[in-house]
């Protein structure tokens, strides 16, 4: 057999407008930003949180820089009452690196969020630096606005008389109403790339909006696709328009996961920033209509390619499945004989179900026959004879060039079947696709897992960190990484450790979700040195 020489490791709504004043009826909208070190936060996942305090940061300005330390001292007093203290930067200047610059020489202690796309900043009414706004998550409504205290004005400083934030910290905890919701800070003021509210209401549904979404949601989003609606006019998008911006704003849609700032990958359905700024600000202006034909009328009808791979040359079924209307469905396991004369070589897959709104998952597995050795696998037992999977919104992954799966006559394939319920009864009939060459490949893919079973999450803890870590013995070529948790799953980061000592993140996951479980593929293949380890 020839020698293994690839690997594959598994493991709101807010409309612009002036600043939203303390003591308004409009809440704060969710939104969800990832901080100069890569964590994610997400605004209403503070809802236990006492407070939120939002303070308005910026590379370079000696207003904002002076303010910290003061905004540090509330953190160390109110944070043990329950405060959570976060900074948003939303320059078009500065970005993660320079932010991150910015917060080791002035030894930040407080996240800084990277508002890159500046939504959030335009929401909140933000023109200025060195701003605080205090948000009840009670409520969700700003209850002050405006400097942290009044020490500090452009080119002059003084000792504080009046501790303005402090004030209102201790009113609002103690149930009290803040005095003086709302005051001018002084700032650097900040420059919003397309701040223009008139010009948002030009921007051409048919020629940016319906392009934009064929492109980047049609294949979900579809006659016969996994996603709960299909953009199939102007209308319907309209219609769903207020929850696509909070989708967007939370970053759940698209369903990509994996942290830009690291690596680059070849199935990258993520959205730009431009993109994002662009579709919101479309359906902030109401999702004008305007001129032209209506694109998605003759994009993504009909049900997708049932093979976007081509015809297979074998397709292996599983019995068909019966799923109930309501209820936690467990996991189901089916066996099926490879119906093949000789042994072959498997070149590429494609699981499918039959219902894709039903299926959460499903994974095959191959056995050899006995007196075969099992298909090797580096890592636990779990892995072994892992060779395909489905998830919604999976991609249809070709293998490289020659290279594949050794496959013998008399081999079964292992269905693990998980699904969802729908609100009715519904059936289900998976399907493997095979691709078989009977001349032998090159390269021998393997399937190598970090995994750890052995820790137990302390009662209570918010934040518990597990490690696990795969050797790699020998030169490979990586070419994806699936991370995969379970509910409590929260955020997973790849990281090599290579032999002369280097290190490199290779995929982040900030905001792991259990139901998008996501393959990477990396762009381009990366060649991974014998002795490296890849610690998750």
């Amino acid at each position: 057999m020839p020698r293994p020489a690839l690997a594959s490791l598994a493991l709101g709504a807010l409309l612009l407008g002036s600043a939203l004043g303390a003591g308004e009826d409009a809440r704060v909208d969710n939104f969800a930003l990832l901080d100069h070190r890569g964590r994610f936060h997400e605004l209403y996942s503070e809802s236990r949180a006492a407070a939120v305090v939002v303070f308005i940061q910026g590379n370079g300005c000696p207003i904002a820089r002076n303010a910290v330390p003061a905004l540090e001292k509330l953190r160390q007093e109110f944070e043990s009452r329950g405060v959570t203290f976060w900074m948003l930067n939303a320059n078009s200047q500065d970005d993660r690196e320079s932010v991150a610059a910015e917060a080791k020489q002035y030894g930040f202690a407080i996240p800084v969020l990277i508002d890159e796309t500046q939504l959030v900043a335009e929401s909140l009414g933000v023109t200025r630096t060195a701003e605080a706004i205090l948000i009840d998550p009670k409520t969700w409504r700003v209850v002050y606005r405006g400097p942290i205290d009044d020490r500090l004005s452009y080119e002059t400083q003084r000792p504080a008389r009046d501790h303005y934030l402090r004030d209102a910290l201790a009113a609002h905890l103690d149930g009290r109403p803040v005095t003086v919701p709302t005051r001018d800070a002084a700032g650097c003021l900040i420059l919003f790339e397309d701040r223009d509210r008139e010009q948002h209401k030009r921007i051409s549904y048919s020629e940016e909006i319906a392009p934009l979404l064929a492109a980047r949601c049609g294949s979900c989003h579809r006659d016969g696709g996994v996603a709960p609606w299909a953009m199939t006019d102007y209308r319907t998008v309209r219609g769903w328009s207020p929850m696509m911006r909070e989708m967007i704003r939370i970053r759940r849609m698209p369903p990509w996961h994996a942290d830009p700032h690291f690596a680059h990958f070849a199935n990258d359905i993520s959205l730009s920033a431009g993109e994002k700024r662009t579709l919101v600000h479309w359906i902030e202006a109401g999702a004008p209509r305007g001129d032209g034909e209506d694109p998605l009328t003759r994009a993504n009808t009909g049900p997708p390619p049932e093979w976007p791979l081509g015809p297979p040359d074998l397709i292996v079924e599983a019995p068909t499945q019966e799923i109930p209307a309501t209820g936690v469905v467990a996991y189901r396991y089916e066996t099926v004989t490879v119906p093949i004369e000789g042994d072959v070589w498997i070149r590429g897959v494609d699981l499918r179900p039959s219902n894709a709104r039903a299926m959460h998952h499903g994974i095959a597995f191959l056995d050899y026959p006995s007196g075969r050795a099992n298909p090797r696998t580096s890592g636990p037992s779990f892995t072994r004879g892992l060779f395909a999977g489905y998830v919604p919104g999976s991609d249809h992954y070709a293998f490289p060039d020659d290279s594949g799966y050794f496959l013998p006559e008399g081999s079964t394939i292992r269905f693990q079947l998980h699904y969802n319920t729908t609100g009715r009864p519904e059936t289900d009939t998976p399907r493997l696709a095979l691709y078989l060459t009977r001349q032998p490949v090159a390269h021998e893919l393997k399937l190598g897992a970090a995994a750890n079973f052995d820790f137990e999450i302390p009662p209570g803890a918010e934040e518990h960190e597990v490690t696990a870590e795969q050797r790699i013995d020998r030169d490979i070529v990586l070419y994806q990484l699936r991370p995969h948790m379970h509910y409590r799953g929260k955020r997973m980061r790849f990281v090599a450790h290579y032999p002369d000592g280097s290190v490199e993140t290779l995929l982040s996951v900030p905001s792991y979700n259990f139901n998008w479980q996501r393959q990477y593929v990396l762009d381009p293949p990366k060649r991974i040195p014998a002795g490296t380890r890849i610690v998750v």
